[in-house]
Parts: C-alpha cells; structure tokens; sequence
C-alpha cells in the first residue's frame, strides 16, 4: 500500500528517494525518512501544528511515563484486534504510535503515523525508523478508499467521513479524549471557574460504537514537568507569566488524569 497524491488523488510509486504519481507529481522523502504531502494551498498558516518548542515539552512530558497507562491500554486495544495497517492519526513526536509499534510487532504489516506538524513529524520519524510517517491533513488523508484496519486518534481532530472512507467494513477507530475531570488541577490555576469537561459523544457515522473505557490516575509532578505539562495543552496560550513561574517552582503539583477511549466498529 502506497500514499495518495495530494494533488490529484491518483496513487503514489514508491522511488528510492521520491514518491510520484501519474501526473508526475513529485514529493521527496527527507533526510530522516518522511514525506511531506501537505501542498502549500492546503496550509492554514506558514507552519500548521504545534511547534518545535511544544514537542520538546511533549516529548520530555511522554518519556518520563506520565501518559503511559493510556498508551498500554489502547495498545492493549490493538493487540486483540491485530490490525495489519494500522494509522495513528495526530502522531506529534510518535510516543503513541512507536508503543503501539511495539506491541504489534509481527502482528502488523505496516504502521504509518500521520501529523500536520512538520517538527513534530521529523522528530519522530529520526527516532522511530520503524514507523511510516507523512506531514499531512487529518481532513484530507492521504490512503486509498478502504485500505486501512484501523486508525487511532488521540485528542486529534479529523472529519468522520474520511474516516469512514480510509477504513475497511469491519475495521476500526480507536480514539482518545479527554474525560470530565482531566487536569482539573491545572486548569484551576487559568480559570476562576473550573469546568468539567464536555461528556457528549461524538457523531461518526458509518461507524457503530462497541466499546468504552474511561481510565484516570493521579500525577505528582515536579517544576519542570509541570512545566512541560502546560506547554504541551492549549491551555499554554492562556497562562500568564506568573502562573509559568508558579509551576516552575513546584516540588510536588498534584494533577489528575481522565480518559475516554472509544472502539468503533467500521459498518458494511
């Protein structure tokens, strides 16, 4: 299995530095082993995604196993339906998709992580080689009608009907959302009023919904974990400069994780 060309949606060969479809259009593999297929007219800003500076927070945030259990349970997940093409949707830095990688191994054909972030996705396909990684829309997925066993996407948006068009009868999508109580900690340090999060389920059609599990655990966090923390969630954009030095100088933040992890089945 091949990518789409971005452009005019015939399929991509496969050179040894390049991808190029019929019409010859050209995307070039980078030096750490990607392919960028997010043409410049697709782009809503000059680099879409999260930033250099966010990644490392993330990565540094991830590798210390402060979000391991949610990873462990959807690869847990994964290792029962033993997908042979499998899609993280939202990749960042590869934490999830290189886990899920992982537990995989001989089970899975191929494994391809996708993200909008260019960074993010250099980040990750220079430590995770083992992984297909692209920079592209998770609105315009770059796979063929029905090619794919199953995608995950966790806190990443992406239209219901592409999912439904990438994904076979009888595959499935795995997602990861917040839940009503997720860093309510760290939110009481932005809002005056704290709220839970929203608990209405998402639409998608084409799929039916088959399972649900919510998983939650408390962190204990030093300063520059913290730190990491709020640089890593949208929650970055609205913290004053007093609420970053407060977090810097904790010994001990006491924060809460929920999760809501969902397994749709693909109909037909």
């Amino acid at each position: 299995m091949s990518y789409l060309c971005p452009l005019c949606h015939s399929s991509l060969a496969a050179e040894e530095k390049s991808f190029v479809c019929p019409q010859g259009h050209r995307f070039d593999k980078a030096k750490e082993g990607y392919v960028n297929l997010l043409p410049v007219q697709h782009k809503h800003s000059k680099d879409p995604g999260d930033s250099a500076e966010m990644m490392q927070a993330r990565r540094a945030f991830l590798d210390a196993g402060h979000y391991q259990p949610l990873r462990d349970a959807i690869c847990q997940i994964l290792t029962r339906f033993a997908p042979e093409k499998l899609l993280d949707i939202g990749c960042g830095e590869g934490y999830y998709t290189a886990g899920f990688a992982g537990a995989l191994t001989g089970l899975t054909e191929n494994i391809w992580g996708l993200d909008v972030s260019k960074v993010a996705i250099r980040y990750a396909a220079k430590r995770y080689p083992q992984v297909h990684f692209c920079v592209a829309s998770s609105h315009r997925l770059p796979f063929d009608d029905g090619s794919l066993d199953a995608v995950v996407r966790i806190f990443a948006p992406c239209k219901a009907e592409e999912l439904a068009r990438v994904v076979k009868p009888g595959g499935v999508v795995i997602t990861g959302t917040p839940g009503p109580r997720h860093l309510m900690q760290l939110k009481g340090l932005l809002y005056q009023d704290v709220l839970l999060h929203s608990e209405e389920v998402e639409s998608l059609p084409g799929f039916t919904q088959e399972q649900t599990l919510q998983i939650g655990w408390p962190m204990t966090l030093k300063g520059e974990e913290a730190v990491a923390l709020l640089q890593m969630t949208p929650f970055a954009w609205r913290a004053r400069p007093e609420i970053w030095e407060a977090l810097k100088a904790e010994t001990a933040f006491a924060c809460e994780t929920d999760f809501v992890v969902r397994v749709w089945r693909r109909e037909g």
